[in-house]
């Protein structure tokens, strides 16, 4: 066999292919982090798949925004400190979502539909989570430009908006307590999925 051929024979198998749309690339890139997470997650244990995620949730989502959103109104009237604690609170509350919820590997796949649809400044990518057994989950994600690239604004599971739900979840808190009773709960909340 030709040396060339050779060197072609035992070449490794074609990576992933990544697709063309700069928005369907950036949510291929974050299923695939959670797949290589979830294969590890075991062996990882919460806290470890939490370390793992930080990077590759807070590179993938624009989370000031959407803690923005998720607080509501009252964020005009938050000084400027509480804001800071509540996007940080809300960062670790979407890891710890994430490295509690995909906690291990069962023969899963993502499919990332490449046809991205533009509304106004948004594009929104389609997903699609395939259990080994069972039904597959469809996943919306919605992205716009921040910080010189596509970020993820929120996840639809299904119909539902992840941060509509969020921003419901924190009424009775932030209603109750402020900015302060708000960052509590986000607390609790992280604490509670990291054990």
């Amino acid at each position: 066999m030709a040396p060339a051929l050779a060197a072609l024979a035992f070449a490794a198998p074609a990576a992933r292919a990544v697709p063309a749309d700069p928005a369907a690339a950036r949510v291929e890139a974050f299923d695939q982090s959670l797949l290589e997470t979830m294969k590890q997650g075991e062996a990882l244990g919460p806290k470890g798949r939490y370390r793992k995620l930080v990077p590759v949730v807070e590179g993938a989502f624009d989370l000031p925004t959407m803690t923005r959103f998720a607080v509501g109104p009252a964020w005009a009237t938050m000084s400027a400190a509480d804001r800071q604690a509540l996007v940080t609170a809300f960062s670790r509350l979407s890891v710890a979502s994430y490295a509690h919820n995909f906690d291990h590997f069962a023969g899963e796949r993502f499919e990332v539909d490449p046809k991205v649809q533009v509304r106004g400044p948004d594009r929104v990518v389609q997903s699609r989570l395939t259990p080994a057994h069972g039904a597959p989950v469809s996943l919306t994600y919605r992205l716009r430009q921040a910080g010189g690239g596509w970020k993820i604004i929120d996840v639809y599971y299904g119909a539902v908006s992840q941060l509509t739900t969020r921003r419901s979840d924190f009424a009775a808190p932030l209603a109750g307590g402020g900015a302060k009773g708000l960052l509590a709960h986000l607390d609790a909340l992280s604490d509670k999925l990291l054990k």
